[in-house]
């Protein structure tokens, strides 16, 4: 492996459950170049990997001047990546995909243009449910950021549509937070990823897969 870590072992997520990352400025420094290239590493393998994504981005905040507990956070999701080296996303051909959102009360939704049906936004927050649904703009929630306000517009306009969903199965808290082994790996197979065989892999390089 690039960065000589070919050798550790493996482990069964991406980062320490409940693990609080700081600037941490008397920590002991490491080289800040390495772990720049160890970050851009791992972002480009974000885009099929979103198991990769809340702990990558963590640990991308402290590439000014990270330090060694920084370093051991990051060394940790190529451990994890070691033991799940087959795992990615899987589009079959000729499937339809259709758009489904999941937010937390924390998350913010950006129009990026994309022209769409309406599309479901699960929501494990019944508060921020009401609000968002609710036409009356009552004095007590004036002071919602602007997060709040677009998702009520687009509400509105019927392109969005708001379902409750149980915490348990809140899909956003993988993107969120650092969860412990067991909730990780229920959530993991609910992101429509799935281990392939290194011939699956290999057939699909070839463009002999589906």
């Amino acid at each position: 492996m690039k960065f000589g870590i070919d050798s550790c072992d493996p482990v069964d997520t991406p980062m320490v459950d409940r693990l609080k990352l700081d600037e941490n400025p008397l920590g002991i420094p490491v080289d800040q170049t390495r772990f720049r290239s160890m970050v851009g590493s791992l972002m480009f393998l974000t885009a099929s990997r979103p198991d990769l994504v809340f702990a990558v981005c963590m640990c991308a905040r402290y590439q000014a001047l990270p330090t060694k507990k920084h370093l051991e956070a990051l060394k940790r999701v190529f451990r994890y990546l070691k033991g799940t080296i087959n795992w990615g996303l899987w589009y079959p051909k000729d499937t339809d995909i259709a758009l489904t959102a999941y937010a937390d009360m924390r998350s913010q939704l950006t129009d990026y243009g994309f022209v769409f049906n309406k599309i479901p936004l699960y929501c494990d927050n019944h508060s921020a449910i009401a609000l968002c649904c609710n036409n009356v703009q009552h004095s007590r929630s004036k002071h919602i950021d602007i997060r709040h306000h677009f998702i009520r517009e687009q509400v509105k306009k019927g392109v969005v549509e708001l379902y409750f969903m149980a915490t348990d199965y809140q899909l956003a808290d993988i993107f969120t937070k650092a969860l412990p082994r067991e909730r990780f790996k229920f959530l993991l197979l609910r992101l429509g990823m799935k281990s392939m065989s290194p011939e699956t892999l290999k057939r699909l390089q070839k463009g002999e897969g589906e």
